[in-house]
């Protein structure tokens, strides 16, 4: 059986089943080199482990990145005959695909990056990243998305492999709670009849949540809750927001809402939402609460830069609509679409469903295992 090094940063919960069903197929090692405290991953969630041999590697941070000399030794005595690293890691990454070359391994990426990132270190380094893009074995990416914008980069098209970005379906396709619906709208005090829109995720500038609150305001509904659920650096600011536009009365904040919650909130909406924009540090890259979401049978209104949407989970007016990032009115026009139409939202919470039922982790694996493959004959 292959042994392969798989190095990443962390395990988050969102992995374990990925990893898990990797190890069934492989002798897997899954190095980790950091301990999750990413400025881009929430605390609350942890670090996670499941069924599968890992390792946390003790190391220690420069400013944000994170050098793990124990990963080399790692990798050195491992006797490993394919590695795969994910695209973050500024010691990492350089430092993996260094040393398979040294050792004439296979090196597999794994990216789900799809444009150049505008920041000064981004820039800076883009040279280093283009050449790994380009010299890689083979690159293991989230959707057609990724793909496309890596053929752009030079890259070619046969060692590109699509791994569908998926979650575990089966954990969010349990029973609906009525009880706790219930007592969850008590709560956050929600008349009955109300219809629901809802954001759960991140309060940070990628996820353009100041654009929904702004497309709210357009819409001028009575009938209409919008609850913004989670936390960041940009909670107080989008608070009062919702006050400048005098709209406070109609917008929920309940905070970050633990991971086991996440069903019961989903369970309230009407209209699923992620008007995610482009930033410098990137594009959002996919967005797992649409999966999420769908196993649940709700429409979602996402806009164009969400990865979800642009690698084709979301089909625009059949499981959802897309609007163009940034257009208010263009979302706050989707929003009353959905919400005037009961047989629409209906329609396209049923495609939803459908839709996930074959966008799974087994599918997300195969194209792991293609790239795999792919290697390792070329390597023989």
């Amino acid at each position: 059986m292959k042994r392969i090094a798989f190095v990443t940063n962390f395990c988050p919960f969102y992995r374990i089943k990925l990893f898990e069903t990797l190890s069934d197929s492989y002798e897997m090692m899954f190095l980790f080199y950091s301990e999750g405290k990413e400025w881009y991953w929430q605390k609350s969630h942890g670090v996670q482990n499941g069924n599968f041999n890992s390792k946390y590697l003790p190391g220690f941070w420069v400013g944000k990145t994170r050098v793990t000399i124990t990963l080399l030794l790692e990798l050195l005595r491992g006797r490993y005959d394919v590695f795969i690293k994910c695209i973050n890691g500024k010691f990492a990454l350089p430092s993996t695909y260094i040393l398979a070359k040294i050792l004439g391994k296979p090196f597999i990426l794994y990216t789900g990056i799809w444009m150049r990132l505008e920041s000064v270190l981004h820039k800076v380094i883009f040279p280093l990243t283009r050449y790994i893009y380009r010299n890689a074995d083979a690159i293991v990416v989230y959707g057609q998305h990724i793909k496309t914008y890596l053929i752009s980069e030079g890259v070619q098209a046969e060692i590109i492999f699509v791994a569908p970005h998926a979650v575990d379906n089966a954990a969010y396709q349990i029973p609906q709670n009525f009880a706790k619906q219930k007592l969850l709208k008590e709560q956050l005090e929600i008349p009955e009849r109300k219809k629901i829109i809802l954001y759960l995720g991140r309060l940070e500038a990628m996820k353009g949540v100041d654009t929904l609150i702004k497309a709210f305001a357009l819409l001028n509904r009575d009938d209409t809750i919008l609850i913004i659920a989670g936390d960041g650096t940009l909670a107080e600011s989008l608070l009062e927001l919702t006050s400048e536009l005098e709209i406070q009365q109609s917008v929920r904040f309940p905070g970050y809402i633990e991971r086991e919650n996440t069903i019961d909130y989903y369970d309230l909406a009407d209209i699923f939402v992620l008007p995610s924009v482009t930033v410098p540090t990137g594009k959002e890259p996919w967005g797992l609460t649409i999966n999420e979401v769908f196993n649940r049978g709700i429409p979602v209104v996402t806009s164009n830069v969400v990865g979800a949407a642009a690698g084709g989970l979301v089909e625009d007016q059949i499981n959802g609509l897309i609007f163009e990032e940034n257009n208010i009115s263009a979302f706050a026009d989707a929003l009353n679409e959905l919400l005037e139409n009961e047989n629409k939202r209906k329609s396209f919470g049923k495609n939803a469903s459908k839709k996930i039922n074959s966008w799974d982790i087994g599918k997300m694996a195969e194209g792991f295992v293609e790239a795999i493959e792919y290697v390792t004959r070329r390597n023989s």
